[in-house]
């Protein structure tokens, strides 16, 4: 989501580049509040307090909470995308494609801990807001796997009989469902990697094509 402005002259690239940090140092300090306190008890004080900036600065740059969120949702998950198709992009194998897009997901699990919270929070919630708010970059993200899956039919590498649309769901829940108790735990028996892989390798042992 743009940042707000009400200019209509060209900013100076000194004045651009300002903005931008601002902008970017509030969308950070949402992503630690609302994954601290929950979207919902989070108040624009809390977030402007984190930032170090004032209230009124807040207002500069989003039109209200909810702005921020969507603003999460579209930038965050935009930079996780460019990323993993920068390093799908260097495969061949759609194998090795799914591996690479598990292990990256659950590595950002384990790095970015407050942003992973705050998206498999929001993402699950019911309410009105979340319902009505259409996340086409969340679904560009899941829709990376339907097209691993489709590149490994038509290599002959999975089953034809696979349903894309069905697998990309299954492979993704399994990750997500996964993330999210490894978050909530306080303790884990298995690491990040260990449970991309074993997703990984449960998740090709049906979907293979048999030789």
């Amino acid at each position: 989501m743009a940042t707000k402005t009400t200019e209509n002259t060209p900013l100076s690239p000194e004045k651009a580049i300002r903005i931008q940090d601002k902008h970017r140092k509030i969308i950070l300090a949402a992503i630690k509040v609302f994954a601290r306190k929950g979207f919902f008890s989070a108040r624009i004080s809390d977030i402007a307090q984190e930032a170090e900036v004032a209230d009124g600065t807040i207002y500069l740059y989003f039109n209200n909470k909810y702005d921020i969120l969507i603003s999460i949702f579209e930038e965050e998950i935009g930079k996780i995308i460019v990323d993993i198709k920068e390093r799908i992009n260097q495969e061949e194998d759609p194998k090795r494609m799914l591996r690479l897009f598990a292990a990256n997901h659950m590595r950002l699990v384990k790095e970015r801990k407050d942003l992973s919270e705050v998206l498999q929070m929001e993402l699950r919630q019911s309410n009105k807001f979340m319902r009505e708010y259409r996340n086409t970059r969340f679904i560009e993200y899941v829709d990376i796997i339907s097209r691993i899956i489709h590149k490994g039919q038509e290599l002959n590498v999975f089953r034809k009989d696979v349903l894309p649309g069905v697998a990309k769901r299954a492979f993704f829940g399994a990750l997500d469902e996964t993330a999210r108790l490894w978050i909530l735990s306080p303790t884990n028996q298995y690491t990040i990697e260990e449970a991309a892989n074993q997703i990984s390798s449960i998740f090709l042992s049906g979907i293979e094509q048999a030789n």
